[in-house]
């Protein structure tokens, strides 16, 4: 499936082609480069005046930004179109039926945005079911008491010689039990409550750190300079394990600051054509590290723009800055072939490959990737491998053609994939 881009994905992209830095942008329209940076993410809404202004600076029409003119019509027509090839629609015949009958074009068009943001909204549900700890201690909860009341549900059926006292004490035990599960029950399905305002908010503490990150355009300039420490800037998060993500993330980006300050990095990486190789050389630092500075960068007419993703060695993703369509999915559940996950394979050796996304909209990026064993050589326990990969759309004169890959098997078009573990929600009759 094509990869619809959201009105912020828009803003930014063209904000991106016109060489415009996030905060000159932000200045010009009256509003905080951190609230633009969350409307860039989509993480909050745009319209009416401000929509305008953004867009007149941008020297582009608001239409282009948003849906709703016939060309924002035609294109989930298109997508719904190339997904469901066995209707057999006269792809040919769009325009003609976005020109004499735009209540039903919309129509099919909000139908392809609904089915879009399920499979989004299950994307996000299965990764959360995998990743976050409290929704595994929750359901687990659910089980064993349903399991519980099963088993004293079956003595009570089963054993009809039993005693007034033993089967009152069973009685009460059905009853304890079943408050339990109603309990338990609640507080899940409160917890994975998707509707649709909701399904944009952050949840778990992982997001809501990313997101504080996201909020301040992943730039920490007090944090370089050594005015503010990690536990003083994570201070105002009220979630206390978001906190500690987020002072564990800031601790990193001071150590990497300390060994590559920004007064001497910038300027070299501006003269190396940020080739992280040989930036590694120069300064004589690990390349994990060259990787996190260059996507810590601003980005401005000197810098380009970067984006980075960092997983465990059981390949969840624990960290990533997303640039563009590039977004992996939290649990274990992405594409093998992104090099982050290659590069496990192989720690110390760097990977690089040009890689692209499916259907006719997906960017092309540059990927380079490491992986880094933290662990001393020992038999006596596990080693702790973590891989680093830098993201940048890729230049269009490569001379590389980019290797097809997904954003997960589940809403993964590609047929015939060798690596795929599990049928595609958009392939027929899967």
């Amino acid at each position: 499936m094509p990869e619809r881009q959201l009105t912020g994905t828009r803003l930014r992209n063209r904000r991106i082609d016109r060489g415009m830095k996030q905060s000159a942008l932000a200045q010009a329209v009256g509003i905080s480069p951190s609230y633009l940076n969350l409307i860039e993410h989509n993480r909050r809404r745009i319209g009416g005046k401000l929509l305008s202004d953004i867009a007149r600076e941008l020297a582009v029409e608001p239409e282009m930004l948003v849906e709703g003119t016939a060309s924002a019509v035609r294109i989930p027509l298109q997508e719904a179109a190339a997904e469901f090839r066995s209707a057999a629609p006269e792809e040919a015949r769009i325009d003609e039926l976005v020109a004499r009958l735009p209540g039903w074009a919309a129509l099919i068009g909000a139908q392809q945005d609904r089915i879009a943001q399920l499979e989004a909204r299950v994307q996000r549900l299965t990764d959360r079911l995998t990743h976050d700890p409290q929704v595994a201690s929750a359901l687990h909860e659910v089980i064993s008491t349903v399991t519980a009341i099963r088993s004293t549900a079956s003595i009570l059926v089963d054993s009809e010689d039993l005693d007034r006292d033993w089967q009152a004490r069973f009685h009460r035990n059905l009853d304890t039990d079943s408050l339990r599960l109603s309990e338990s029950s609640q507080a899940l399905m409160g917890y994975l409550d998707m509707n649709a305002d909701a399904a944009a908010q952050v949840q778990s503490p992982l997001e809501i750190a990313e997101a504080e990150m996201a909020a301040r355009g992943y730039a920490y300039p007090e944090l370089e300079r050594g005015e503010a420490s990690p536990e003083a800037l994570s201070a105002d998060l009220p979630d206390p394990r978001a906190r500690e993500i987020l002072r564990n993330w800031l601790s990193i980006f001071a150590e990497d600051a300390r060994h590559l300050p920004a007064e001497a990095f910038a300027p070299a990486a501006r003269k190396l054509a940020h080739d992280p190789l040989r930036l590694a050389r120069m300064f004589d630092q690990p390349l994990d590290r060259v990787f996190r500075r260059l996507a810590a960068l601003p980005e401005d007419g000197d810098h380009p723009v970067m984006g980075l993703a960092i997983c465990d060695q059981a390949g969840v993703v624990v960290f990533q800055k997303p640039v563009m369509e590039f977004h992996l999915p939290r649990s274990a559940a992405a594409c093998p072939f992104w090099p982050v996950f290659q590069a496990l394979t192989q720690p110390g050796r760097p990977v690089r490959r040009i890689v692209g996304l499916p259907g006719a909209s997906g960017t092309a990026f540059d990927c380079a990737a490491v992986a880094r064993d933290f662990g001393a050589p020992s038999f006596d326990g596990p080693s702790q491998v973590v891989a680093t990969m830098l993201v940048r759309p890729a230049r269009p004169e490569t001379d590389r053609a980019p290797a097809l890959v997904g954003p997960g098997c589940r809403v993964c078009p590609v047929e015939g994939c060798t690596a795929r573990r599990q049928p595609s929600l958009l392939q027929d009759g899967t």
